[in-house]
């Protein structure tokens, strides 16, 4: 579920094509909570790096996995990872916590989804609460049988908090579409003069 996308993500092409005018069928939206999964997972000796914490690389699957899986769940079938917009590490996580992914889909275009994930973690024996220690943006694409790019259903937020994700992942594309732009037209000015990379 959460393979690389063949391409980069299908909805950030520069010329954007509203729901309205497309040929595609209407697809009915689904409310932000349908969705929405805690992935959680106690961390042993077998997670830890050189310092004795646990690696990076184990939270970033768990991220991944819990992304792909409310990708999957709301676009009703196979989503692949198309870019991890931005991972942020709190605190650092130590063997015997128990670890929550929380994920939800923010935003929705034509055939990719916005996940964000909170990464939460606690000691296993105790009763405190848990804090957060981390935070990630993936965007993941939709595809049918043929790897191919496929429609989702628009995302409908519920509360206030689901609107305000909805509008940060509406900058966030923004962003990734005009630094996107940006490194493209360097590299076509930079071959224009005439200079090799």
């Amino acid at each position: 579920m959460t393979d690389q996308a063949p391409a980069v993500e299908s909805d950030t092409q520069d010329t954007t094509v509203s729901r309205d005018t497309q040929e595609l069928p209407e697809i009915p939206g689904k409310p932000t909570s349908a969705s929405r999964t805690t992935l959680s997972h106690i961390m042993t000796h077998n997670d830890t790096n050189l310092l004795g914490s646990v690696h990076g690389g184990v939270i970033m699957k768990l991220v991944d996995d819990a992304a792909g899986a409310v990708a999957g769940r709301h676009s009703g079938g196979p989503a692949v990872t198309a870019s991890m917009d931005e991972m942020a590490f709190l605190e650092p996580v130590r063997v015997g916590d128990l670890v929550h992914v929380k994920a939800q889909v923010n935003w929705t275009g034509r055939t990719s989804m916005e996940v964000g994930v909170r990464v939460l973690a606690e000691r296993w024996n105790e009763s405190a609460p848990a804090t957060q220690v981390g935070s990630a943006y993936l965007v993941f694409t939709a595809v049918d049988a043929d790897g191919k790019p496929r429609p989702v259903p628009p995302v409908l937020p519920e509360t206030e908090r689901d609107k305000r994700r909805y509008q940060e992942a509406q900058i966030r594309r923004t962003h990734r579409l005009a630094r996107r732009r940006a490194i493209r037209e360097l590299r076509e000015q930079r071959a224009a003069d005439g200079i090799e990379d």
